[in-house]
């Protein structure tokens, strides 16, 4: 009733209640939807109904007047009307087009209790979305007003879709999943007008759409002791909740009114693939050659207070995410080192767990930071023998490439024997050598030395069989010695 309601019809209305009677059609409509959300007593309503039949009484007593178009009976409007007292709100549906609805429709209806300020505020931005693409915003970011001193506090958003939103999400379901998707997104945040801002739940947060709760995600309890347990705060999905037509859509949000404060939007969004964002960064996210050859310049540029000159820095040609080579290598624009990081793989774990986190630094980078690197890029195909290079101080580079190892282990050190070498306690076996020096006998050690010690012993003892006992052989010096290495 309200919605069909014109100017004059509002004033008195909000006259008749003691509001503010000023300002445009669409501010008299908000609080007029105030009024019945939140104060809308026996009287109100009953007031409500008499300017309504009031309205087209009139309009059924100017049938003489020859303005037919203007003419609007009240039996070919079907109105059916009730008055919930659980909820203490007034819900007409009208199936009938001629009623005149106000400028707002397919827009917002602000339902959320906050008056319009006197003096224009800063308007409260959120993050931008990487994987969505905003096609309408139904409901700017609006602040949660408490409505009395209790901890627990319920702001309902009222709005009706346009043919064309509906269209969109009824055509978005013919598409393949991941591609095209349309749906309606519910993001909240700090009320902070100094920078764009997160997502963030406030506390007993619990959402309603017309007559069914959604699903908000839950916390993921710590392994830490002492350790609160943490909440994914991301933008919730009411597609599946909301009337596909040109019905009135209702939105509540249960809130803890703990101090802090929050602020709520409502968008159309296109869901993006990793795919899609990785061929948009080929497209407009690569650094010219030149331009990363003059930052290698820079990095390895003499610094006067150094006492150490930088001949060169390495740069793995390995993704730290998986550990594979590079493909299409990224970093953020804001990162100070040149390694670089895999685009594909980055992208992909963002769509899965949104982070937005450099692995080599630890720091932000955003999508809108990220470029490619195009001279990393050139090497990468030129250079396929290797996993690492080094860029020297004129933005040259030269491939590093592991020594192999040696396919032979090092000889075992060779033990010579001799009369100087035994301090005369071993004399030469073979006599005299020339020039009347001592010849020396060569013991190799790598010799199994224990196994043809075991043989010698088993062939003495069938020999001990045979012939009888034997008197004990006494053991060689160069046979102790072998033993005791």
């Amino acid at each position: 009733m309200v919605m069909s309601f014109r100017v004059s019809d509002l004033q008195m209305l909000l006259g008749f209640v003691g509001r503010s009677k000023s300002g445009l059609k669409h501010e008299l409509v908000t609080r007029a939807l105030q009024l019945v959300q939140f104060d809308c007593s026996p009287e109100v309503f009953k007031k409500i109904k008499e300017l309504y039949e009031t309205r087209y009484a009139k309009k059924s007593s100017e049938v003489a007047q020859p303005q037919p178009q203007q003419h609007r009976s009240p039996e070919a409007l079907s109105i059916h009307s009730s008055y919930d007292r659980g909820s203490t709100v007034a819900r007409t549906s009208i199936s009938t087009t001629n009623i005149d609805y106000p400028a707002l429709y397919g827009k917002y209806l602000n339902g959320l209790g906050r008056l319009p300020p006197k003096v224009a505020k800063p308007e409260v931005r959120l993050v931008k979305l990487p994987f969505y693409t905003t096609l309408d915003e139904l409901l700017k970011p609006t602040e949660l007003v408490p409505q009395n001193n209790e901890k627990l506090q319920e702001s309902p958003c009222i709005f009706a879709l346009t043919p064309r939103q509906v269209e969109l999400i009824r055509n978005s379901r013919y598409f393949s999943l991941g591609i095209n998707n349309v749906s309606f997104l519910y993001r909240i945040c700090y009320t902070d007008t100094s920078s764009p801002q997160e997502d963030q739940y406030p506390p007993n947060i619990a959402v309603k759409v017309n007559h069914s709760y959604c699903s908000v995600p839950g916390y993921y309890p710590s392994n830490k002791p002492g350790v609160e347990p943490k909440r994914p705060c991301r933008p919730i999905n009411l597609t599946h909740l909301m009337y596909l037509s040109a019905a009135t859509n209702r939105i509540t949000i249960t809130w803890g009114n703990y101090g802090k404060s929050y602020s709520v939007g409502l968008y159309l969004v296109r869901q993006m693939t990793s795919a899609e964002l990785l061929q948009r960064l080929k497209t407009i996210g690569i650094k010219h050659p030149e331009l990363c050859k003059a930052l290698v310049k820079e990095k390895l540029r003499l610094d006067p207070d150094s006492e150490i000159a930088t001949t060169g820095v390495r740069v793995s040609l390995i993704c730290p995410l998986v550990k594979m080579r590079l493909s299409v290598p990224c970093r953020a624009e804001t990162c100070a080192h040149l390694q670089c990081f895999d685009a594909v793989f980055y992208l992909q774990m963002n769509e899965k767990k949104p982070t937005w986190m450099c692995p080599v630094c630890d720091k932000p980078a955003p999508y809108d930071q990220l470029i490619i690197d195009g001279l990393l890029s050139k090497i990468l195909t030129e250079c396929e023998d290797a996993d690492e290079i080094e860029y020297l101080v004129d933005g040259s580079w030269c491939p590093i490439r592991a020594e192999k190892e040696r396919s032979c282990s090092p000889q075992c050190p060779i033990l010579v024997l001799g009369s100087s070498d035994v301090n005369g306690l071993l004399p030469t076996p073979n006599g005299n050598g020339e020039n009347g020096k001592a010849t020396a006998d060569v013991v190799d050690l790598t010799l199994d030395s224990s196994s043809s010690e075991e043989e010698e012993e088993e062939d003495e003892e069938e020999d001990d069989d045979d012939e009888g006992p034997q008197p004990k052989r006494r053991c060689s010096y160069e046979k102790g010695l072998v033993s005791a290495c």
